[in-house]
């Protein structure tokens, strides 16, 4: 990552700019110098700095003047300042003016590294989410597909390809991988995108009910069928389909959706009107179809006619620096959606999010991040808010509240006990169980009526 920077260091002591030029410079990084704090003013106005290693105490224009002058040139751009003990007052009143932070002389090489590598992934993570929003806000992504891993960069190219196309697209993956938005994706940067995308889960619908839910019924034609009814199939005209699960369906219906494909019309269930339909078919499985054609449980017809182009979400475990940028989306997200004030992770917490497998993928780290801000009790969410991952760590939030939550409970549950323990060890006082759930005293009178909390 270090080659792709361009670090401006700016000494008015010859000797010492030469030695980080030669010492940051071996460490990847593209140099820049200045020998005072109006030449780094310049330099910053001249040629784009992705960060600016500057001294405080400088003969013409001090490192506090410049600090002030970049800032209101770009105020993105992190600049790390340098200073002797005795300028550590002045050093804390710099940071108090956006400097991101300062080291002391002699300089600490490890520390500096670390300090240079942190500001640099902060601003990586800020373009990122700002790219990712102006992807959202033009349609080329659905908020969940987050990501500039190389498997999610050649996820999403494939997408932008395929999405223009008239092709059937079969996505596969890991359950909770995102396949239903990928599915999302391709229809709302598709020629049909003016039109529905209608949703089926072949899962979920019984075998006797999957017909009529797909190509619809006649009045009269089971019991219980007390009007006409359209399928999916008539409601998606002129739109696209989303099969998921597929590979749950029965053989008897793979048979007739092969033919609705094949004919591109249909009859409803107990009718005998030919009905056209202009459906795009999306389908999905975290099945392997292939196998499944082998065993005979799955037709080799309906599977070709599927499998146009084969789109594979990545399991998040194959795209672990991923999971930082989702994490803090989701953050944001339940914090705004639940009135919580927590807006960070501790660096120890995020570790611990980074080395976990996921068995669940993107779903479980959803709803682990929105389990632990709904039960967070400060603005930061460490390692103990995480004590489901690491079953091994004592969660010492529960053990001094004597709470403790089991995780398969509804949210909602943990949340009204969440409220109520608090409630409790704060002695009834509705303020400070606010302050201690993060919340405002409103909010919390709120959930007390909405939870029907006894007090």
């Amino acid at each position: 990552m270090p080659e792709s920077y361009r670090l401006l260091v700016v000494d008015d002591d010859t000797a010492h700019r030469t030695m980080l030029r030669t010492l940051v410079g071996g460490w990847g990084y593209t140099i820049a110098e200045a020998d005072d704090g109006d030449s780094a003013i310049e330099a910053v106005q001249a040629a784009p700095v992705d960060l600016v290693l500057m001294d405080i105490r400088m003969v013409r224009v001090s490192g506090i003047e410049a600090l002030e002058r970049i800032k209101s040139i770009n105020p993105a751009i992190p600049i790390v300042l340098m200073t002797a003990y005795a300028s550590v007052d002045m050093a804390v009143e710099a940071l108090k003016k956006g400097a991101y932070d300062y080291l002391i002389k002699p300089l600490d090489f490890d520390k500096l590294r670390l300090t240079l590598t942190r500001s640099l992934e902060h601003i990586h993570l800020k373009r990122e989410n700002q790219q990712l929003k102006d992807q959202l806000a033009t349609g080329t992504l659905t908020a969940e597909m987050i990501g500039s891993s190389p498997a999610m960069v050649r996820l999403m190219e494939t997408v932008a390809q395929v999405a223009v196309s008239e092709a059937t697209v079969m996505i596969t993956g890991e359950s909770g991988t995102g396949k239903e938005l990928v599915a999302a994706a391709i229809h709302t940067n598709s020629p049909r995108k003016a039109g529905p995308l209608v949703k089926v889960n072949c899962a979920a619908i019984t075998e006797t009910l999957l017909e009529s839910e797909l190509f619809g019924h006649e009045k009269g034609s089971f019991t219980g069928a007390d009007r006409r009814k359209e399928g999916r199939f008539v409601q998606a005209h002129g739109g696209s389909l989303f099969l998921d699960e597929v590979g749950e369906m029965p053989i008897a219906m793979q048979v007739k959706l092969l033919r609705v494909l094949q004919e591109r019309e249909l009859t409803r269930v107990g009718g005998d009107q030919v009905i056209a339909v202009d459906v795009r078919l999306i389908v999905a499985t975290n099945r392997d179809l292939a196998r499944m054609v082998g065993d005979g449980t799955f037709r080799e017809d309906l599977y070709y006619r599927l499998n146009v182009v084969e789109l594979q979400t990545p399991p998040l475990r194959q795209r672990r620096e991923d999971i930082p940028l989702l994490a803090t989306h989701f953050l944001n997200r339940f914090a705004e959606k639940n009135h919580k004030t927590v807006d960070r992770f501790s660096p120890r917490a995020m570790d611990l999010l980074i080395r976990h497998d996921w068995p669940g993928n993107v779903r479980e780290l959803m709803n682990t991040i929105e389990r632990a801000v709904v039960l967070s009790r400060s603005d930061c969410l460490d390692e103990a808010d995480f004590h489901v991952l690491a079953k091994d760590a004592p969660d010492t939030d529960a053990a001094s509240s004597g709470a403790v939550f089991p995780t398969d409970l509804p949210l909602e549950q943990i949340e009204r006990e969440a409220i109520a323990n608090t409630l409790s060890s704060a002695g009834g006082n509705k303020s400070e169980a606010a302050r201690r759930l993060g919340i405002t005293r409103k909010t919390l009178r709120e959930k007390i009526k909405k939870y029907k909390i006894l007090q």
